[in-house]
């Protein structure tokens, strides 16, 4: 099957480009950009899409997003949050290992990316477990899961024992070139925590988790990178003290890489307003000065990439006092829509701000996907910039609709969505 986009806008954050151009596609895979291939129109089966008003990007590439089958969510149906990334322009996502039960088995990831090759018309890519069920004390089989296809090592939330734990990861990480995937969040400094430290956790009476939970964890993080020299991605940063030292590590040529959520990009702790439990998150939300160093430090190139961090949480964990309600949102659906808000309100251009959410998560994958070049797969989003649309439970298609952005005016509405040159999702609307 041929199939050609007219009339579309293109942008290709990868190499720059903001033009109009028509794109050629064929056995799956980007066969022209602006002019066809030869004989291509000769092809019996020739389809078309008319891309007029739209813009056509990479496919999104996520860097977190639980479903189906992870902890919190095993109620969630693996289809209703792959239904939820395509309506959200995501064709290539990454799992952390906290399913039900861990990613610590060769066999259960080799499982998984087979049924995701074979039924979820998705480019699924997965963290293995760091420790043995996740319990932070023994190393799992870090090369054999890295021979079943996992792309890095990750403890998820939870907690490694000691930092000899992470010393051992890390000694292992760098001598087989392993990726490690590290949330920076001192255990002990966070533990029981539910909104970050300061005047507004004060009043209402929380407890806190102090921004020295992350930058500690920070600063043990960048000397074990020192003494090993093992690549290191921090995800969900949420502090601009950690954000300095991330910052600092760069410039001094760490091999790093660092996400933040779209949460964090739009949202401070005084939302939280009267306990909405909509709002807790992990890590808690920080306050405006927190928040104006993520959007800078995006600016800047500081942070690599912006995730969803989707997390299908049930009503029933939803619907309790805040700091008892389960942590977590959706935002799959949310994710270009909330981007291209950022980066109407900072008047980011647009081919920067959509950088953070293709090629440069691919590039913390090491692979290259999230761009547009002849001879790569067809993974493509088609979107309506100009589209405005609110965010209500029923506009939403997974399974789980808990979104602090609920009620929010969103920019940008995917339209299509194409997966290996297939046409797999178009709006209804």
């Amino acid at each position: 099957m041929n199939l050609h986009l007219f009339g579309g806008c293109l942008i290709d954050p990868a190499t720059g480009t903001d033009t109009q151009a028509d794109l050629f596609i064929s056995e799956g895979q980007i066969a022209g950009i602006g002019a066809p291939p030869p004989d291509f129109h000769a092809h019996s089966k020739l389809q078309t899409l008319d891309a007029r008003g739209l813009v056509v990007i990479p496919g999104l590439v996520d860097l977190c997003a639980r479903f189906g089958a992870a902890g919190r969510a095993r109620f969630s149906s693996v289809e209703s949050e792959l239904a939820a990334a395509l309506a959200g322009g995501v064709t290539h996502l990454v799992c952390p290992p906290d399913t039900d039960p861990p990613l610590d088995d060769p066999a259960r990831v080799e499982m998984l990316r087979t049924r995701a090759g074979a039924f979820w018309r998705m480019h699924i890519y997965l963290l293995g477990a760091l420790t043995s069920q996740l319990n932070g004390h023994t190393l799992a089989n870090l090369s054999e899961l890295a021979d079943a296809g996992c792309v890095g090592f990750s403890n998820a939330d939870a907690p490694l024992a000691d930092t000899q734990v992470l010393w051992r990861a890390l000694q292992y990480a760098s001598t087989f070139d392993l990726a490690i995937w590290l949330r920076p969040q001192d255990a002990a400094l966070s533990r029981h925590g539910v909104a970050a430290s300061g005047e507004y956790a004060s009043r209402l009476g929380l407890p806190d988790v102090p921004e020295i939970a992350e930058t500690i964890a920070l600063d043990t993080i960048f000397e074990l990178m020192r003494a090993t020299g093992a690549r290191v991605h921090l995800s969900h940063l949420s502090s601009a003290a950690g954000l300095e030292r991330v910052r600092s590590a760069k410039r001094e040529g760490l091999p790093l890489s660092c996400d933040v959520t779209l949460n964090h990009l739009h949202f401070v702790d005084t939302d939280i307003g009267a306990f909405n439990p909509l709002l807790r998150l992990d890590p808690p939300l920080r306050g405006a000065r927190d928040r104006a160093s993520i959007r800078a430090a995006l600016a800047d190139g500081t942070i690599d990439a912006i995730c969803s961090a989707h997390t299908p949480v049930h009503d029933d964990a939803k619907k309790q006092p805040f700091g008892e309600a389960a942590p977590g949102a959706v935002g799959l659906e949310l994710l270009l829509s909330m981007t291209v808000k950022w980066a109407e309100e900072e008047h980011i251009p647009l081919v920067q701000a959509l950088a953070k959410v293709t090629c440069a998560p691919a590039d913390v994958l090491g692979l290259k996907i999230g761009r547009i070049e002849i001879g790569q797969a067809a993974d493509l989003t088609l979107f309506d910039p100009h589209a405005r649309w609110r965010v209500t439970p029923e506009a939403l298609k997974g399974q789980s609709r808990n979104t602090p952005f609920l009620g929010y005016e969103a920019s940008a509405r995917v339209r299509s969505v194409i997966i290996s040159g297939r046409i797999v999702f178009k709006s209804e609307g």
